[in-house]
């Protein structure tokens, strides 16, 4: 059966990579649905110019898809709201000297 605790935890094997932590705990993730067996994905960047704009979300798609019992995966990228440094969790503010 596929969770969100299991596409949670697939996620968090993605890291940011101007940034050493991974996507869901910097924040980047808005929303995880499930239907039966497809994911849908409504996330963010940390900017619109964010160089890995293209390649970030195809391997959030990866991470997901690679959860056993997920048949399809689809990601949406949305700029609203806009990310900002109150959207990390405390784990990633500690890790990046931020508490």
């Amino acid at each position: 059966m596929v969770t969100e605790e299991n596409i949670i935890l697939a996620l968090k094997t993605v890291y940011d990579p101007e940034i050493p932590v991974d996507v869901y705990e910097l924040g980047l993730i808005y929303e995880i649905k499930i239907k039966d067996q497809v994911v849908d994905i409504l996330m963010t960047l940390t900017s619109p110019n964010c160089p890995v704009a293209e390649s970030l979300p195809m391997e959030i798609e990866e991470a997901a898809a690679s959860v056993e019992g997920v048949s399809e995966v689809n990601v949406e990228l949305t700029f609203e709201p806009p990310f900002t440094s109150d959207m990390m969790s405390e784990e990633a503010k500690f890790e990046l000297g931020m508490m």
